[in-house]
């Protein structure tokens, strides 16, 4: 498979498998479980980056969700081999981020999902939004990633 034109070449990738319970009542895995593999990529890439759980505590705030746009492009089926690419986009502002997601079928390099999604940053113990330290802006600027400003 070729690297998507449109993916940065140094994005994130992680690779996985479609499993049987992966699957949904139309026999092809279900569009919740395309969110839960663009959040788990999210997440291996910011563990990737020096960033887990114990890491952001310590920071004292840490990324949610607060939104996802997502086009389901093609279905995928049990026992396919699909790849993840994720990579921070769009200028950060204060406590808001954005990240960009694109599923592809190994087999083929066909597109299963593209999808935006927009973060806020955190306090660990308010839950209140907060303005990202400096060790975070520099860590996901967009500018690193081809194609990600």
């Amino acid at each position: 498979m070729d690297h998507p034109a449109e993916v940065p070449l140094n994005a994130f990738k992680m690779d996985f498998d479609v499993l049987p319970t992966d699957i949904d009542a139309q026999n092809h895995a279900n569009n919740v479980r395309v969110v839960d593999w663009m959040n788990t990529a999210a997440v291996e890439h910011s563990n990737e980056l020096g960033f887990d759980v114990p890491r952001y505590q310590e920071i004292g705030g840490i990324f949610v969700v607060r939104r996802h746009e997502i086009d389901y492009i093609s279905p995928s089926f049990e026992g396919e081999r699909l790849r993840a690419y994720t990579w921070p986009v769009a200028p950060i502002r204060r406590c808001l981020a954005q990240r960009r997601h694109v599923i592809v079928r190994l087999a083929d390099g066909a597109v299963i999902a593209r999808g935006l999604n927009h973060w806020v940053f955190v306090d660990t113990e308010r839950g209140r939004p907060m303005t990202m330290p400096p060790v975070i802006l520099e860590t996901f600027d967009p500018s690193q990633w081809e194609g990600g400003a």
